[in-house]
């Protein structure tokens, strides 16, 4: 086996960042507010200039998040959510967790977000919100879905969780609908070195009911307006997330051209050999992506994966098995066939590595290795 490239490479990032990272830890290790110090307003309020809100919330996590935005809108038990079956368990787990129903509707064959087409017969009278997924780097058709949110009075949330940086018809992530969450998870476009996330609303009364909500409902020390849980985001990881916005334009930029280089050479391919078992994602052209994952389908997964990995390529597969297929969600009731897109693009969707750092030398031998099993299968 050939010595292994990197899924994503996070040391190149240190090594770029190295003096600034360690510059903003050690003014934390002197002041001591390990906990909700001045860096989480500070980034709170450059988050929020960039999405283009009034408000930023810096949360513990992106899955906390998302419990912190429907806690904030009063979902609980017996109200049903919709959303997608094609997404990380997070989006569904936390609907469930708070006593709701995950109401799950099908996906678009080209972006696998949401299809908006099939959400309005999934409402009925118990519906409290729609929460759409950005999958994999670009948003969910936000303008029709926030369309159909308006008709029957409904918040829109969106899991932002892997599109933070990407933009929606001119407007960045997570400044799309009635509140945004995002994860700052490390792999994430915008990752701490540990668990982190973040809220995003225009509106007053829920900003500061998710700020309440993630200090244990506290309004004041020791004052309890309503149940909250400890949502709070460390100050170490706003101080590592500030060092990196120093590089986040620039980032998203390569991103971007990575990830269309990918589709471009892979495209050049199919043009050569019609045969050739590869589909390349599909940008809308009215969004932009930060491409979490770059993920392709194939046929013969497993068996493509595993000569990869022989040749020191790795893949990941996000996600193998949809929402409603998994045994925690079986009180959903909806069995093989209820969701036939989704369920296609999980036995065929596979990630290569990509990541800001990424040569195109490197990015080449992906694809010369990936190319060549494909010819091999094809033929």
């Amino acid at each position: 086996m050939t010595e292994a490239i990197p899924f994503i490479d996070l040391k190149a990032q240190y090594k770029s960042l190295e003096q600034d990272i360690k510059s903003r830890i050690n003014k934390v290790l002197e002041h001591g507010q390990y906990i909700m110090g001045p860096e989480v307003a500070e980034l709170e309020e450059k988050l929020a200039s960039y999405v283009g809100v009034k408000h930023c919330i810096g949360v513990s996590n992106g899955t906390d998040s998302l419990m912190i935005a429907m806690m904030a809108l009063d979902i609980g038990h017996g109200d049903e959510v919709i959303t997608t079956p094609f997404t990380f368990i997070s989006t569904g787990e936390m609907i469930a967790l708070l006593g709701a129903k995950p109401v799950f509707v099908d996906i678009d064959p080209c972006t696998y977000n949401i299809d908006p087409s099939k959400i309005e017969t999934a409402i009925t009278s118990r519906t409290k919100a729609i929460m759409p997924v950005s999958l994999y780097g670009q948003c969910a058709d936000f303008d029709a879905i926030n369309s159909i949110a308006e008709k029957h009075g409904l918040p829109v949330i969106e899991d932002a969780a892997q599109s933070f940086g990407a933009s929606y018809k001119g407007r960045r992530s997570c400044g799309v609908s009635t509140i945004g969450s995002t994860s700052f998870f490390p792999s994430k476009p915008l990752g701490a070195y540990g668990d982190g996330g973040a809220l995003f609303t225009n509106d007053d009364t829920l900003a500061k009911a998710m700020r309440e909500i993630r200090v244990h409902g506290q309004d004041k020390r020791y004052h309890h307006p309503r149940i909250g849980m400890n949502g709070r985001l460390d100050t170490i990881q706003a101080a590592v997330l500030l060092a990196k916005l120093e590089r986040f334009d620039w980032e998203v930029e390569q991103r971007a051209k990575i990830g269309a280089r990918y589709t471009e050479l892979i495209k050049e391919q199919l043009t050569k050999n019609s045969q050739l078992d590869i589909v390349p994602p599909e940008l809308e052209t009215y969004n932009t992506s930060v491409y979490a994952q770059y993920t392709v389908r194939v046929k013969n997964r497993e068996q493509v994966q595993k000569k990869l990995k022989d040749a020191g390529v790795p893949t990941a597969v996000h996600y193998p098995i949809p929402l409603h297929l998994q045994p925690a969600f079986a009180f959903a009731k909806r069995a093989i066939g209820a969701f036939p897109i989704a369920e296609a693009a999980a036995n065929e969707v596979m990630s290569l590595p990509i990541h800001p750092d990424l040569t195109n030398e490197t990015q080449d031998k992906i694809l010369d290795c990936l190319i060549s099993q494909l010819e091999l299968d094809a033929s």
